[in-house]
């Protein structure tokens, strides 16, 4: 195997991958490493918005031919029974991340992409044509470009000392799988004192119930089981579904100590991708389709770069630039708007001036969306002026 490539990846989740997959339409020779193996289940909210239909089509995966479920329908209710719901104009699907990220993965090696699972990127440095990388099977690799698509926060967070990393978050996600009875083509948000849950089908009739709360809630009641009981079963909603529904894991999917805080989307000429650019709160729920447009939008600055349209700095401050001008104002709002729940009152009197104005929320929902990055079936040619 050569250990020269054009572009290294760090993370094979959908950023990664969707990366890999274009950049290899485009002739661009790829590695990916990633620390994990496949199918693997993963703490997210399992609900992708439909402007990333016609990309994933682009890269040859059908999210519906492995089962995935039609959303247009929202609901989002209070502890105290009140309930306020729209229509999705733009729609979603619902699919888990066990069958998605698998399913790209098994698309990158029918590719031929050098894919390297249960490797752990150890460290990197500048070279004159590019980077030098470090694997954890004792393994030198030589790239052009660097990727990072490795999530909430990791390794290369800590090598990288980049600022958020210093600063411990209370934040604490928590996932389910499971059997229960709810419309399928809905996804529902449910508050609950110090955070809310979001539900929504997947393939094969699953449930995804994944929570943000705070790990001081964890902290005072002393288990993930009596958080749930003295927080969540407040609600009547979520009392239902965790005593009547059937949980099909073993145990609860928790990841802790992630941030919500801006981070940059170049670092050390680093190009960041998915959530290790920037982390959306579950209360948008899109933070999928957010990694899936990264890929897009550093991949067709890539493939300039490589025509020798731009030169390494531009193409630094172009994606820096286009990632803000896509995703800041979704984070933004996200991180504003998470303020209105978990609180008793507050979210209360936001759910009743929603149900007084119910307007706003479409409206609302639109600001956590984008629009269709990819028009017509075409890359984007027209994208960026160069």
């Amino acid at each position: 195997m050569s250990n020269q490539f054009q572009v290294g990846i760090i993370g094979g989740g959908l950023a990664g991958f969707c990366a890999a997959l274009h950049l290899n339409k485009l002739g661009i020779s790829t590695i990916l490493w990633e620390k994990g193996e496949y199918p693997r289940h993963k703490v997210c909210g399992e609900y992708v918005s439909n402007e990333t239909l016609q990309y994933l089509d682009y890269l040859g995966y059908d999210p519906f031919s492995d089962g995935a479920v039609r959303i247009d329908h929202f609901r989002v209710s209070h502890w105290n029974g009140d309930i306020t719901e729209t229509h999705l104009d733009q729609g979603a699907f619902g699919l888990s991340r066990y069958v998605f990220d698998h399913a790209l993965y098994q698309l990158a090696i029918k590719k031929n992409i050098e894919v390297q699972l249960q490797t752990n990127v150890t460290g990197y440095k500048k070279t004159a044509d590019g980077f030098e990388v470090k694997t954890s099977n004792n393994r030198t690799y030589q790239c052009n470009i660097l990727i990072s698509a490795h999530g909430k926060k990791s390794n290369i967070d800590r090598i990288m000392d980049r600022e958020f990393f210093q600063k411990d978050a209370d934040y604490l996600g928590v996932k389910y799988h499971f059997k229960y009875e709810i419309p399928s083509n809905e996804v529902s948000l449910h508050n609950f004192e110090t955070g809310y849950c979001g539900v929504s089908m997947a393939e094969n009739k699953i449930i995804n119930v994944c929570y943000l709360s705070t790990k001081s809630a964890l902290k005072k009641f002393g288990s993930i089981e009596a958080l749930e009981k003295n927080l969540l079963w407040k609600n009547p909603f979520l009392n239902d579904l965790f005593n009547k529904g059937e949980n099909l894991f073993s145990e609860p999917k928790v990841i802790s100590d992630f941030s919500f805080k801006p981070k940059n989307p170049v670092e050390d000429q680093v190009l960041m991708v998915g959530d290790a650019a920037g982390l959306i709160t579950p209360l948008c729920g899109n933070g999928m389709a957010m990694a899936i447009h990264g890929a897009f939008l550093v991949s067709r600055l890539i493939e300039t770069y490589f025509e020798k349209k731009i030169n390494r700095e531009e193409l630094e401050l172009k994606y820096a630039s286009t990632w803000k001008q896509n995703f800041k104002s979704r984070l933004d709002f996200g991180y504003k708007a998470q303020r209105l729940f978990g609180k008793k009152n507050i979210s209360s009197l936001a759910l009743k001036s929603l149900k007084v104005a119910p307007f706003v929320l479409p409206a609302l929902i639109k600001k956590t969306h984008g629009k269709d990055f990819f028009t017509n079936g075409l890359p984007g040619k027209d994208f960026f002026k160069t």
